[in-house]
């Protein structure tokens, strides 16, 4: 019965992982499992720590309310028609008006719906208020970007900014707290109490980037050394029990807190303007383009920032120049899943076809497909995890997938397959000094045709396991060699860390 229950609500939170977990059932190779994530007899993982502590970390609550909840199938209370008449004014209307109705107990107002049709669009529609559902009829409802300008066709954002809570700044007492850690010490945990929302704030300082070598960047044209005061980490998490001064989190820490390098505090926060309960689902999106490196046209098909608990679901974009999905820093818990990002217009060279593009927090892609992207599945800078890339797809890839630059944190790429490459290593100067792309990231049974993956010279690992490419020494030579287990070797188990993970949540719940 519990097995039925537990299967039950995986489905309820994607029909899709269900197949895949079904397939990972009749996976016929010899099994094998890794020296860091190991399965115990009583089916559960055991993560094996490091001489500092550290293991990898739980990637299972990232995405839509952290997969403890479906995606839900909102009522339809708007239906629009296609007419070549101010079709963009009308659903911007419709949006407007649904703004204006009350939300009910799930902070849900209604969806739209877009019937089969072109829907030409000149400027932007945009989503400023929760509880807004854009929805199309797949890929018989057809937007179109028109005319020559660079833009954003979707954007979902809310206001605002993360505020601190006044007087409830308070320092991390453990030393040294390992990544994949869900407590710790405070040296008080006065006016604390379970359910806050809180950040955990990492101070850059300059001692960890000289030991990062980030002040010796090689230079260049517009080369710009790394300095600790732009690097500060804010980590966005939930207090989940208090005993004594140890605090619980809901999601783990994926960059140590070390005292030689400032240690670390917490803050309870709000972000009052922030929006949720936002979907847009099951509609193609295109640009218009006067040539194959035309730059003056639609750029990001749908840009999500400043919101939370919010979903992305069966869109396809056409020729936009940066990106399908295109999810701004202060997104949180957003999941993109089964689109696609087709046949990008622009030059082939920097800033440009970002296909699925992430800079927020606690955020999942799933089953996404691109082509003709230089970055497909990407994260930018100081990017704060955990996030995941899950069962994705890139084709003709121009360029390579992972961390783009600067040191983004705790990001899972897991089964991405891809015909370029996947790197995590010192860009050095390129990009102005994109330096140490990420840390603290793991490439689980991915597949590329070569990959560079490298470990920063503190701070952190970066793990290539059960990986199928061709491993090779990346673009600056010297840099210390990331982990590196079962390259080339089928079998492992489990075959997905991702879906295992989500599976041990849910039978919890």
């Amino acid at each position: 019965m519990k097995e039925k229950q537990f299967l039950f609500k995986l489905k309820a939170i994607s029909s899709s992982l269900v197949l895949v977990l079904c397939f990972t059932t009749s996976f016929s190779q010899t099994k094998w499992e890794s020296e860091y994530v190991k399965i115990q007899k009583n089916g559960k993982l055991q993560y094996i720590p490091d001489e500092m502590g550290n293991i990898i970390p739980d990637f299972s609550n990232v995405g839509y309310h952290q997969n403890a909840k479906a995606i839900p199938k909102v009522k339809v209370v708007t239906t629009l028609s296609a007419t070549g008449d101010n079709d963009q004014q009308k659903i911007q209307q419709a949006i407007d008006d649904l703004a204006q109705k009350p939300a009910d107990q799930n902070g849900i107002r209604g969806a739209i719906l877009l019937k089969r049709g072109i829907y030409k669009i000149s400027t932007s529609l945009k989503i400023s208020t929760s509880g807004i559902v854009l929805r199309g009829e797949g890929n018989e409802t057809k937007l179109i970007a028109t005319g020559s300008s660079q833009r954003k066709m979707i954007i979902a954002s809310g206001t605002g900014k993360i505020v601190e809570t006044p007087h409830t700044r308070t320092k991390i007492s453990t030393d040294y707290v390992p990544v994949g850690a869900k407590s710790f010490q405070l040296t008080s945990v006065d006016g604390l109490k379970v359910g806050d929302q809180i950040i955990v704030f990492r101070a850059g300082t300059d001692n960890w980037i000289k030991d990062l070598k980030m002040d010796q960047i090689a230079l260049a044209e517009g080369t710009v050394q790394w300095k600790g005061v732009d690097y500060n980490f804010e980590f966005e998490r939930i207090i989940t029990a208090i005993e004594g001064n140890t605090l619980f989190l809901d999601n783990p820490i994926v960059l140590a807190m070390e005292t030689k390098y400032g240690g670390a505090e917490i803050y309870k926060y709000t972000f009052e303007s922030r929006i949720t309960e936002v979907g847009i689902e099951d509609m193609l999106l295109e640009s218009e383009y006067a040539s194959d490196t035309d730059e003056e046209h639609g750029w990001d098909a749908i840009s999500f920032n400043k919101i939370a608990n919010s979903w992305i679901s069966g869109v396809t974009s056409k020729y936009f120049g940066y990106s399908c999905v295109n999810l701004g820093n202060e997104s949180k818990q957003i999941t993109v899943k089964d689109s696609k990002c087709l046949a990008p217009k622009s030059q082939i060279i920097g800033g440009r076809r970002y296909s699925f593009n992430n800079d927020g927090q606690l955020n999942l892609f799933i089953n996404c497909f691109a082509s003709e992207g230089r970055h497909d599945y990407v994260t930018g800078a100081k990017v704060r995890g955990p996030n995941v890339f899950f069962n994705c797809i890139s084709v003709n890839a121009k360029s390579d997938i992972g961390p783009h630059h600067r040191m983004a944190v705790g990001t899972l790429f897991d089964n991405v397959t891809t015909d370029g490459e996947i790197n995590i290593q010192d860009r050095g100067n390129w990009g102005t000094g994109h330096g140490w792309s990420g840390i603290n990231q793991i490439l689980w049974n991915c597949t590329a045709t070569k990959a560079a993956v490298q470990n920063p010279y503190v701070g952190g690992k970066n793990y290539a396991i059960g990986f199928t490419t061709q491993k090779y020494e990346g673009r600056l030579k010297g840099r210390p060699d990331g982990i590196w287990e079962g390259q080339n070797k089928k079998g492992l188990n489990p075959s997905s860390l991702y879906l295992k993970q989500v599976k041990e949540k849910l039978k919890g719940i």
